[in-house]
């Protein structure tokens, strides 16, 4: 399983050593602010997107978006 956490910047290194300490953390690797941003966005798009096929939210058609441009 993975995650993605926000940690603020004075406690960056005391948390990976917490990490470091535990055997069943198997690898942590650190993201860049813009990856970490794509993923949000991704995964608020793919929220969106079950959202709309459920039928809580209304979609926009693609016709309609590519009329405004």
């Amino acid at each position: 399983m993975k995650f993605i956490l926000e940690i603020n910047e004075n406690k960056v290194a005391f948390f990976l050593e917490i990490l470091k300490n535990f055997k069943f953390v198997k690898k942590v690797t650190p993201l860049s602010d813009s990856k970490a941003i794509l993923i949000q966005d991704i995964q608020e798009s793919i929220h969106e997107l079950k959202d709309i096929k459920s039928g809580k939210i209304k979609g926009i058609p693609a016709n309609d978006l590519l009329n405004e441009l």
